[in-house]
């Protein structure tokens, strides 16, 4: 129980440090925040037939909880691939933290690209640098925080 609760903790801090980088990038470059969470919400939403809004709601409604179930999303598969990390730690894989991070990073940037992917939220071949680079740097901050922060409560 430890481990995974040493996991949550380590994946909430990844998704304040990821959050941090990728606002501290809007503030430099004056881009707006991605709207790629909201639309695989609403992707899901639409094929689960959920209704985010309801009848005679104002149009915007849906808009919102897109968005903020798209943040929400984002700290629940940040602390479930830190908790799985934890887990790998604790029957025996223990990386240099370095590695460890730009792997927890990496596959925590692969999964929800590749979902978006799938989902159509999002065409990857499209984004060129500066879109990659705004998804990386804030990932690999992630990873390395959950890495730094597990060596740290759970050593």
């Amino acid at each position: 129980m430890r481990t995974m609760v040493a996991g949550a903790i380590a994946g909430a801090t990844g998704e304040i440090a990821l959050n941090v980088v990728a606002y501290a990038d809007m503030v430099v470059r004056a881009r707006p925040a991605s709207t790629m969470p909201g639309k695989v919400v609403g992707r899901v939403a639409d094929l689960a037939g959920i209704e985010l809004s309801q009848p005679g709601e104002r149009t915007d409604i849906a808009e919102a909880r897109k968005e903020a179930s798209g943040a929400l999303l984002g700290y629940v598969m940040a602390i479930v691939t830190a908790v799985g990390y934890a887990l790998l730690r604790r029957v025996g894989l223990r990386l240099p933290l370095p590695i460890a991070g730009l792997a927890i990073g990496g596959a925590a940037m692969a999964v929800a690209d590749s979902s978006a992917t799938a989902l159509g939220a999002t065409d990857p071949r499209t984004w060129g640098t500066a879109g990659w680079l705004a998804d990386i740097v804030p990932h690999a901050a992630y990873g390395l925080v959950v890495a730094a922060t597990l060596e740290f409560i759970d050593p």
